[in-house]
This record gives C-alpha cells, structure tokens and sequence, in this order.
C-alpha cells in the first residue's frame, strides 16, 4: 500500500468507480433509511472512493474481504490525520459499512473512534417485563394500557407518544412525527388496545374538538409528564425505570433476536446505525452466563 499526505482536495471519480456510486445510490432507494440518511452515506462512499483512487493495495478493495479491510481501516487513519472528529469518523465507517454489505463483501473489519466498550442501554430482562405486562394488563384503564404499552410494542418516545392525533392511527400502521417522521407496524395486541382506547375515548371531554389521541381529564392533549407518570405507576416501585426504559427495551430484543439494524433504525426512527447497534452490546448478565459456563465440578 502507498499512501501520501492528507489531502483535502476531491479527486473526480473514474468512470468504474462513477457506477459503483451510482449503483449503490439506487441500492439505497429501497432500503428503509430516511432520506438523509441515504444522502448522507451516498456522500460518505464518494469520499472513500475518491481516496481510494490514490491508492493502492494488494487484492481489490471494492470485491476482496481483506483488502477492503486493510483499505477501510487505512482510510479510517486518513480521516484521523485529518483532524475529522470522531463521530464523523464513524459516520463514515457505518456508510462503508452498508456499502460492502450490499456488495456482499462482508463488514470490514475497522474499529470504531468511540469507545467501544461503552454499555447496552438500560432494558429490562424478561422477568421485570412480564411483571410490568401483568400489572399493565390487570390494572391499567383502557386510555392508560395504551399509553403504557406504545413505548415497548412500537419503541415510541414518550414524547411521541403523546404527540400521537387521532388520523395518526391508520390500517397501515402509527403515524409518528418529531425527529423523523416514519409510519410504525402495530403490533396485534397494541391495535387491539388502541382500538379499546378510541371506542372509551369518544366519550371523553373534548373528543370532539382536540386532535390528540391521549386526553387529559380537562379535554386537553395529555403533557410529558402525565404521561410518564402513568408509566412509571406500573413499574416496580422497588425497581423504578423511565418510559425511555422500555422503548431501550424494544429495540434490544429486536437487535439480540437478530432483526435487520437497519430496520430496527427505522422503526425507532434513529439515523444512526451506530446508536442502534448499542442494543447489541453485552451486559453484565450476559458476562456472568459466559462465567457460569466453565466447568467446576471433579
């Protein structure tokens, strides 16, 4: 491999390298990634393939698992003397990333700049959401059930949650707006509680003159706040955990059950695939399962 000075200076792209970033960029049109996001990774294997083109290596970068290893974790060295900042870095390394996947490559093998140990999202084990279910189903109002489940059966903020309108429930799925807006599958025994809660709620105060789907008893759209509160009611009391807790949950079974990361993204509405591959990291039960495998007994 040759390399040079940091340059900043775009090289025009060959004509074969032209098509590789054409055919990724109609790849992307099909995938379920909000359209930023495909133009940023678009821009992102432009600036790979134009470094690329002043270099070289053993084998081809763009078809060879190893050489597109060694190629990506070159670059990646060529974006650090470059004073790039390292969430950038990364950006660039989840588009490169997608890119060889889509190739059939494989995921080169490059480190992250962020630190790579740090720590799962808070979620719950399967014990604590049992328990949080039970109490949910045997207890909760038919307004509260819904709000209470939305943040662990669609991974919605609570934010969300409560900026949900009544046109937001379609046949096709949740219409969710904030950061990204993108259209949520329900689950089957969420549409069933959300059917529950639209029937109770045409006899609510202002049902018939606020959007919102959660009311509060005065007829308004239900805050943040109120909302939680009603969430964290159901939790443990010995065991507290936020809203936030269980969307963390949704996702984490998703990720570890094996589920695309780039789907699971879209459904919590995340433009990172760095953010979302955290819900796959271990945890401490899961360090201590790998212990309690060694033999002990003579």
């Amino acid at each position: 491999m040759t390399s040079g000075k940091t340059r900043s200076r775009a090289v025009p792209l060959s004509a074969a390298h032209t098509t590789v970033l054409a055919d990724y960029a109609a790849a992307l049109t099909t995938a379920p990634l909000a359209g930023s996001t495909q133009d940023k990774y678009v821009s992102r294997l432009r600036g790979y393939l134009s470094w690329l083109a002043q270099e070289t290596f053993e084998g081809d970068p763009l078809t060879d698992a190893a050489a597109a290893s060694l190629a990506v974790r070159a670059f990646r060295h060529h974006l650090k003397d470059a004073h790039r900042a390292p969430t950038t870095i990364d950006t660039y390394l989840s588009a490169l990333d997608d890119f060889y996947a889509r190739r059939g490559v494989g995921k080169p093998q490059a480190g992250r700049e962020r630190d790579p140990r740090r720590q799962a999202p808070r979620s719950l084990d399967a014990q604590r959401v049992r328990r949080y279910l039970a109490q949910v189903r045997h207890t909760a109002t038919p307004r509260d059930r819904a709000i209470a489940l939305l943040p662990y059966l669609a991974g919605l903020r609570i934010s969300e949650v409560v900026g949900l309108d009544l046109t937001d429930v379609r046949t096709d799925g949740l219409g969710v707006r904030g950061g990204k807006a993108r259209l949520v599958p329900v689950h089957p025994e969420l549409r069933q509680v959300l059917t529950g809660w639209l029937e109770v709620r045409a006899g609510w105060k202002g049902a018939s003159v606020d959007p919102a789907l959660f009311l509060n008893h005065r007829g308004f759209r239900l805050s943040d706040r109120a909302a939680r509160d009603i969430i964290t009611g159901f939790a443990d009391p010995d065991d507290p955990f936020s809203p936030l807790v269980l969307r963390h949950t949704f996702a984490t079974q998703l990720i570890r059950d094996g589920k695309d990361p780039i789907v699971v993204a879209e459904l919590l509405g995340l433009e990172s695939l760095d953010s979302t591959r955290r819900y796959g990291l271990p945890v401490k039960t899961d360090r201590e399962a790998v212990l309690n495998s060694l033999i002990t007994d003579i």
